[in-house]
């Protein structure tokens, strides 16, 4: 079967393999035909030789951790042939430590997880790829042409339930969110803000494209300018650039009380000049909270299925821009101008 690889820690060592082996049984009881994989940053970063780690025994490592896929067998019970599929990316640490003992591996405090495409687990850019039924996630049958948004979607719907947890603080109504960044990510935030019936407010650099229009088709407001230069004071900021300029004013930008998540990682190495005390000031004076935000567990991955599954269809289609057969993959993998998210398609 057709398998797309890398050399982790070499770069450009991305290939199609054509006969690629058969997924072995201890991956998991759930065997799944694959339809589509996204691609996301965290590929490029792969490809580019920045991290990665092949499985124990091998210098390859298979990509994809956005899946899409049709159950074909599972003799556990759990799923039914036909079903649509998504494999949870992040495994727990063997220890395990004690996030993970109780399944909360996305908080894993010794770092011993491993995870599908990215660390030591072969992801789903495969033909046919297996899952353990605790980590296979059944999708609505009307989310066939974009369950595989399914794992961005995870992402932040946690970084809502920590938001939601943290504001249970006190008597807290937040009206607002600011949503900095319209990639797939900010997106999908501001999706799950509007399903909350908040006032979204969306900021990006784009002035054309498909962006706005589609902040715009949520009912929320777009923004093209700097954080700062904004009128308004937002309950809730979700930060998804990683900027340091952005990250730096959406923290000062947030209303008494509000709270701030950082989704986005920054890549380091820029320094720019800042007035800490006084964003220190703030925070403390306002009873402001920020925190970081990364990676899902097993009951984020069910409420993304549940948000995907009450969105707009041709809403979640329209952020899909470039779908691609197998063989273009390496066109799939080169960042595209107007690119929110590519779908390398197994169908095709």
């Amino acid at each position: 079967m057709r398998a797309v690889t890398v050399t982790p820690g070499t770069p450009n060592s991305l290939r199609c393999v054509p006969n690629w082996p058969e997924p072995a049984p201890e991956e998991g009881a759930i065997l799944a035909e694959a339809l589509a994989v996204g691609v996301c940053g965290t590929d490029h970063e792969i490809i580019a030789g920045h991290f990665g780690e092949p499985p124990p025994g091998t210098d390859t490592l298979v990509l994809g951790h956005e899946a899409l896929g049709r159950v074909l067998e599972d003799p556990t019970g759990t799923l039914r042939k036909g079903d649509l599929v998504a494999g949870i990316v992040r495994h727990p640490d063997p220890v395990p430590c004690p996030n993970c003992a109780v399944g909360e591996w996305d908080m894993c405090r010794n770092g011993q997880y491993t995870e599908h495409g990215i660390k030591a687990l072969p992801g789903f850019a495969r033909d046919r790829w297996r899952v353990h039924p605790a980590f296979a996630v059944r999708l609505d049958p009307a989310l066939t042409t974009v369950g595989m948004l399914l794992e961005p979607t995870s992402v932040v719907a946690k970084a809502w339930d920590h938001i939601e947890r943290i504001g249970k603080r006190a008597e807290w109504k937040p009206q607002s969110v600011l949503v900095t960044g319209a990639g797939p990510i900010g997106l999908l935030a501001a999706l799950l803000g509007s399903q909350r019936g908040l006032a979204v407010h969306v900021l990006d650099l784009a002035t054309t494209g498909p962006k706005p229009d589609l902040v715009r088709a949520l009912g929320a407001t777009y923004h093209a300018k700097p954080v700062a230069e904004l009128d308004f004071e937002p309950d809730v900021v979700i930060e998804c650039t990683g900027a340091p300029r952005v990250v730096l004013d959406a923290m000062c930008k947030a209303a008494p009380n509000g709270i701030v998540c950082l989704a986005g990682v920054s890549s380091g190495g820029r320094t720019i000049d800042f007035d800490a005390g006084a964003l220190n000031r703030a925070l403390v004076l306002e009873n402001n909270v920020v925190f970081g935000s990364v990676n899902a567990n097993r009951r984020h991955w069910d409420q993304a299925a549940e948000a995907l599954a009450r969105a707009d269809q041709g809403w979640l289609n329209s952020l899909i821009t470039r779908r691609l057969p197998v063989e273009r993959y390496t066109e799939a993998y080169t960042a595209g101008e107007d690119d929110i998210k590519v779908i390398i398609d197994f169908t095709a």
